[in-house]
C-alpha cells in the first residue's frame, strides 16, 4: 500500500483537459445538415436514415486509417495535411462503389490530449469532411497513458455513405473493349510511407532535394486527392463501369479486384505519366520498377474502366476539375487478372 493520495490525474489522464477539448470539439462538429439530429455529448450520434430520394437504398461502410504516413506528419508538424490525407482516402474508398459519402466519424488515440494540436486534428477532419460534401459527426479521442507515448498520435476514421442499388459501381458491367482511365495522383497519397522513410533513414540527403518546385517532404505530405466532386456527377452514366482507388499492391493489385472472372485489364505501363515524387524516390532509393509498381500509385490513383466510346469524354470531363486524366490500357477476355506490357517511361 502507498501513503500517497492517488487520482485519475496522478495516473496520467486530466479529465478537465478532456473536457475543454471537447468544448472546443463541438464547435469543429456544427453543422447545417438537416439528417445530424443530435450534438456532440450524446453517447452517439443520430442520423436520420430515411432516403425519400433513392428507390432501393445501399449503405457503404468502410474504416480506414493514413498508416505510417502520421508518423512523418507529426514529426513536421502537419496534422492538418494528414486528416485530410485520412478523410481523402476514406471518401475514396467508398466513391468508388458509386456512392455518396454522408457521415464520418474519427478516432484519435494518444498517449497525451494535447488540447490544441487535437482541436487542429479535429478542425482539419471537420473540413476535409465537407469538402467532400459529407459531415463529421462524431467520434472519439482517447487518452491511453502507458500505452502510446505522450506526443504520439493514432488516427482512425470509419464512413457511411449511400449508393441507389441500381446504380452501384463495383465492375459487374465491364466487358471486352472497355477502356481503363488514369485519373492522376496527388502524389504518393498515404501508401508506400514506410519504404519512403527507410529512404530518408539511408539517404538523408533526400531532404534537400526539391520535387516540382517543393522541398521534398512537402511533396511528400501532399494530402491524398480527392475524387468525389468530378466523379459524382458520372454515377447515373452507363458508360462508366468500374472504379478502382490505386493503394496498397498499386494498380495491379486493386484493378484486378473489380474485373469479372472472365475479363484482363491489359495496361501499358510506358503510357503512365510518372509523378516527379517516384523520380526522386527511384533516384535516392535505387528501386526496382517492379517493386514500385506494386508500393506506389506512380502518379494513378483511381483507374477507371469506361465504354470505348466514352472515353475520350471522360478524360475531357476531369479536366473540368483540373484532374489529368489518359488511357492507360484496355479489357480483353481472361480470368480476372491485370497484365502489364510496356515500360515505365522515366524522365
Amino acid at each position: 500500500m502507498t501513503d500517497k493520495k492517488l487520482s485519475y490525474k496522478s495516473s496520467g489522464v486530466n479529465r478537465d483537459t478532456e473536457n475543454e477539448t471537447k468544448e472546443g470539439i463541438a464547435s469543429a462538429l456544427k453543422t447545417t445538415d438537416e439528417r445530424v439530429l443530435n450534438t456532440v455529448g450524446a453517447f452517439a450520434s443520430l442520423y436520420d436514415g430515411a432516403f425519400p430520394e433513392y428507390k432501393h437504398p445501399v449503405l457503404v461502410l468502410k474504416t480506414e486509417e493514413p498508416g505510417t504516413k502520421q508518423l512523418l506528419a507529426q514529426k513536421y508538424d502537419k496534422f492538418e495535411s494528414v486528416c485530410h490525407d485520412l478523410i481523402n482516402h476514406l471518401v475514396n474508398d467508398c466513391i468508388v462503389m458509386g456512392a455518396k459519402p454522408l457521415s464520418i466519424q474519427d478516432c484519435i488515440v494518444c498517449g497525451k490530449v494535447e488540447k490544441p494540436i487535437v482541436l487542429r486534428m479535429v478542425n482539419a477532419f471537420s473540413e476535409a469532411a465537407k469538402n467532400n460534401e459529407c459531415t463529421l459527426t462524431g467520434g472519439e479521442t482517447s487518452w491511453q497513458p502507458g500505452v502510446i507515448p505522450a506526443g504520439t498520435y493514432i488516427l482512425t476514421a470509419s464512413i457511411v455513405g449511400v449508393v441507389e442499388k441500381e446504380r452501384i459501381i463495383d465492375g459487374s458491367k465491364i466487358k471486352d473493349g472497355d477502356k481503363v482511365i488514369a485519373l492522376a495522383s496527388s502524389g504518393v497519397h498515404t501508401n508506400g510511407i514506410s519504404l519512403v522513410r527507410k529512404i530518408m533513414e539511408e539517404s538523408p540527403e533526400i531532404l534537400k532535394e526539391e520535387v516540382d518546385g517543393k522541398p521534398f517532404i512537402e511533396a511528400v505530405l501532399t494530402p491524398h486527392r480527392a475524387y468525389y466532386k468530378a466523379l459524382k456527377d458520372l454515377f447515373v452514366s452507363e458508360e462508366l463501369v468500374g472504379l478502382a482507388h490505386i493503394t496498397g499492391g498499386g494498380i495491379q493489385e486493386n484493378l484486378n479486384r473489380i474485373l469479372p472472372s472472365a475479363l484482363n485489364a491489359a495496361v501499358d505501363l510506358s503510357k503512365i505519366r510518372i509523378l516527379p515524387i517516384f523520380e526522386t524516390l527511384k533516384k535516392f532509393g535505387g528501386l526496382e520498377d517492379a517493386d514500385m509498381l506494386r508500393t506506389f500509385n506512380m502518379g494513378v490513383g483511381i483507374a477507371a474502366v469506361v465504354r470505348e466510346d466514352f472515353a475520350e469524354e471522360m478524360v475531357a470531363h476531369m479536366k473540368k476539375f483540373g484532374i489529368e486524366a489518359y488511357e492507360i490500357g484496355s479489357i480483353t477476355k481472361g480470368s480476372g487478372e491485370v497484365s502489364f506490357a510496356g515500360q515505365l517511361a522515366w524522365s
